[in-house]
């Protein structure tokens, strides 16, 4: 059920890059963090269904490099970590820290489609150097490329909201 978020609409602003990109740098080292306890985990069972000798050897000769069902539970991890906070309060830990919030442009929170497609937009953007963040710089509406393709916005949230 989307959240109706109670500030006024006029006191809302855009959330500057600056403050945007700070969030991200504080929610990169959390999932950093839930990315090795969830490899760890993954090892840990993969270990034990093959056995751990069995597990070492193929460690040392690099088989679990490039395992694609490992990739895919880290994929869904951090889907699921950006998707359970930008559809329940519109902020993740970061984006708490310095007051900013994804919502949708009548101020109600996103879906969790709506998080997936800004996920994946937000994966291409970084992957394309940081084009799709930098674009909000020369577009109209100070928008990324994920806020445009998810049909969302990041707001900043007013000092009296916060209190």
């Amino acid at each position: 059920m989307a959240k109706v978020f109670p500030e006024d609409s006029n006191l809302i602003t855009k959330a500057p890059l600056t403050r945007r990109l700070v969030a991200m740098l504080y929610d990169t080292l959390i999932c950093a963090a839930l990315m090795l306890v969830t490899t760890g985990m993954y090892m840990a069972i993969s270990a034990g269904i093959i056995g751990s000798e069995n597990y070492d050897k193929m460690l040392a000769s690099g088989a679990t490099s490039s395992d694609p069902l490992l990739s895919s539970i880290l994929f869904i991890t951090l889907y699921g970590f950006f998707g359970y906070f930008w559809t329940r309060t519109g902020q993740t830990l970061g984006m708490q820290v310095w007051n900013i919030r994804i919502q949708n442009k009548n101020a109600v929170s996103i879906s969790w489609l709506q998080a997936l497609l800004r996920f994946m937009m937000a994966i291409i953007s970084l992957l394309s150097f940081g084009l799709g963040f930098l674009w909000m710089l020369v577009d109209k509406e100070g928008m990324t490329w994920h806020d445009r393709f998810s049909e969302s916005v990041v707001v900043r949230i007013p000092k009296k909201a916060r209190d």
